[in-house]
C-alpha cells in the first residue's frame, strides 16, 4: 500500500510513549498502553501476511539519508531472519502490559512509558539495516530495561540493575570498537548488506569476530559472562523478566546471525568447535544451576542459559537443519520461557514467595493456573506436539551431524531439563496441598487467560504445525549458510 510499515511497526510503541505522558489516570495509562500493543501486534500480523517466503531479500525496505557525510542511513528492512522476532516482540509487549495490570500499582504512567520504549527500541534493532542504527537502539535498549529492573523491582534491584547495565555496558564497548575497525576496513561504509558483501582478510575476521563475541555472548547470555542473568531475573517485575527472556536474549544470538555468521565466515567456520564446546557447556551448567533451585524464578532463569545453549549450538552448526533449528527455537523460547515467566508473576502476586517448598496442592487451589502451567512445562521439555519439540528435534539433529561429542552433551542436558521442571511441577501442583492452607489462592481471571491464551497458541501451532514458521525462515537460512560457506545462492 506504499505505506512504511516497519517504520509504523517501531514507533508506533515510542508514539504511545508520548501519548501515555499527557494522561493522569492509571485507568487510562494501562488501557491506553494496550492499545497501543495491540496495535502494533496487527501491524506485525499485516507484515507477516504481504511477506514473500520465496526470497531471502530484504523486504518492506525503507532508506533515508541520516548523517550522509559518514555514509549513515536511516534503513529498515526484514528477512526470514528477523520477522519472526519482529512479531514475538510485539505479542510480548502486549503480554506484559497485562501481566503489569495489577502488579504494578505505583508509577504506572513512567513503568508503561519504559515498557513501551523499550519496545521499541527492541524492534528497532530487528529491523535496522544500517550498522551505525542498529548499535543506536541496541544501547537506547539498556536504559528502559534498566529503569524496570532498578525502579520496579524486588529488594535487590539496585545491585541487580547495575549488574546488568555494567556487563552489557562493557560487551557493548567492545561491539563499538569492532564496528568502527569493520567500517574503515570495508569499504567505510554502515550498510548491513554492502558490509556482508565484502571479503574481509582472515586476521580481520578473526579479531572481529571475538569482539563481536564478548558482545553478543552477553546478550545470550553463554557460560561464563551469565553471571548477571540470575539477578536480573529474580529482581526485575514479571514483565521485565518475561522480556529479557523472550526478546533481550535473542538479541545475542540475532547479532552471530546476522554479523558473526555473514561478515566474517571464515572465522565463523575456524571457531565453530569453540562456539559448539561453549554452547554444550551452557546447555549441561545451565541444567545443573537449574536442577539446584530451590526458587521458582530463579530455576526458570538458570533454565533460559540452557535452553540458549540449544540456540547457539544450531546456530554452529552450520547445517541448515541446525540453523532452522536455531533460529525457530529462539522464536520458540521467547514465548514459552517468557509464558513460564509470567506464571511465576501471578502466582506471586497471589502468595508474595517464589520458595518452591512453600507450594502444594496448586492442582486442587487453582486447577486452571496448574493445567496451563503443564502445558508449558511440557514444552518447555520439548514433548512431541509442542513447539520446542520441532526447534529442538532440528537443533540436536544438526548438532549431531556437526559434532557427535556436542550432540551427546545436549542430549544429557534435555534429559537434565525433564528432571528439573518434572520437579518443580511436581512439588508445586502435585505435593501436599499446603498452598491452600498458607495462603487465599484464586484461580486465574479472565485478563490472565488472555496473556496465556496468546502465548498457548504458537505452543500447538509451531508444535503441530511448524509449516509456516519453517517456511518463512528458509530461504533466508539457505542464503546465509551459502554466505558462510562461499556458495552460490538463489534469489
Amino acid at each position: 500500500m506504499g505505506l512504511p510499515l516497519l517504520s509504523l511497526i517501531v514507533f508506533t510503541p515510542a508514539a504511545g510513549a508520548a501519548v501515555l505522558m499527557f494522561l493522569r489516570s492509571d485507568a487510562a495509562v494501562r488501557w491506553v498502553a494496550l492499545g497501543v500493543t495491540v496495535l502494533d501486534l496487527a501491524l506485525c500480523i499485516a507484515m507477516l501476511a504481504g511477506f514473500d517466503t520465496t526470497t531471502h531479500a530484504m523486504q518492506f525496505t525503507e532508506t533515508r539519508q541520516w548523517v550522509p557525510a559518514f555514509g549513515i542511513n536511516y534503513a529498515l528492512g526484514i528477512d526470514g531472519i528477523s520477522a519472526l522476532f519482529v512479531f514475538l516482540t510485539a505479542l510480548l509487549g502486549s503480554t506484559c502490559v497485562l501481566a503489569s495490570w495489577v502488579a504494578i500499582d505505583r508509577k504506572v504512567k513512567e513503568f508503561m512509558v519504559s515498557l513501551l520504549a523499550m519496545e521499541a527500541l527492541m524492534l528497532g534493532v530487528f529491523c535496522a539495516l544500517d550498522l551505525f542504527l542498529f548499535y543506536v537502539f541496541w544501547e537506547a535498549m539498556l536504559i528502559p530495561m534498566y529503569l524496570i529492573i532498578g525502579v520496579w523491582g524486588g529488594d535487590g534491584r539496585v545491585y541487580a540493575a547495575f549488574k546488568f547495565f555494567l556487563y552489557t555496558l562493557a560487551g557493548s564497548v567492545l561491539f563499538l570498537v569492532g564496528i568502527i575497525v569493520l567500517y574503515f576496513n570495508g569499504g567505510e561504509t554502515f550498510d548491513i548488506l554492502a558490509l556482508t558483501a565484502q571479503d574481509l582478510p582472515f586476521g580481520v575476521q578473526s579479531w572481529l569476530f571475538f569482539a563481536f563475541l564478548v558482545a553478543f555472548a552477553v546478550k545470550v547470555p553463554m557460560v561464563p559472562v551469565h553471571t548477571w542473568l540470575p539477578h536480573a531475573h529474580v529482581q526485575a517485575p514479571t514483565a521485565g523478566s518475561i522480556i529479557l527472556a523472550g526478546v533481550l536474549l535473542k538479541m545475542g544470538a540475532y547479532g552471530f546471525l546476522r554479523f558473526s555468521l555473514p561478515m566474517l565466515p571464515d572465522a565463523s567456520v575456524y571457531f565453530s568447535t569453540l562456539m559448539l564446546s561453549l554452547s554444550a557447556l551452557a546447555i549441561v551448567y545451565g541444567g545443573l544451576l537449574a536442577l539446584a533451585q530451590d526458587d521458582l524464578k530463579k530455576l526458570v532463569a538458570y533454565s533460559s542459559i540452557s535452553h540458549m545453549g540449544f540456540v547457539t549450538m544450531g546456530l554452529f552448526a552450520l547445517n541448515l537443519r541446525g540453523l532452522e533449528g536455531g533460529i525457530l527455537q529462539m522464536f520458540n523460547h521467547g514465548v514459552t520461557t517468557g509464558a513460564l515467566f509470567l506464571f511465576v508473576g501471578l502466582i506471586y502476586e497471589r502468595t508474595h514467595t517464589r520458595s518452591i517448598a512453600d507450594y502444594g496442592g496448586m492442582m486442587k487451589a487453582a486447577p486452571v493456573y496448574t493445567a496451563f502451567l503443564a502445558l508449558f512445562i511440557l514444552s518447555s521439555m520439548a514433548l512431541p506436539g509442542t513447539n520446542s519439540f520441532v526447534g529442538e528435534l532440528l537443533v540436536l539433529s544438526g548438532g549431531f551431524s556437526a559434532n557427535l561429542a556436542v550432540g551427546a552433551a545436549a542430549v544429557l542436558g534435555a534429559l537434565l531439563g525433564a528432571a528439573y521442571l518434572l520437579g518443580m511441577y511436581g512439588k508445586v501442583a502435585l505435593g501436599p496441598a499446603s498452598v491452600s492452607a498458607r495462603f487465599k489462592i484464586r484461580d486465574v481471571n479472565a485478563r490472565e487467560i488472555a496473556a496465556i491464551l496468546s502465548l498457548t497458541v504458537f505452543v500447538l501451532w509451531v508444535g503441530l504445525y511448524p509449516k509456516p514458521f519453517l517456511n518463512i525462515i528458509d530461504a533466508s537460512a539457505k542464503h546465509l549458510l551459502a554466505q558462510v560457506h562461499g556458495e552460490e545462492s538463489g534469489p
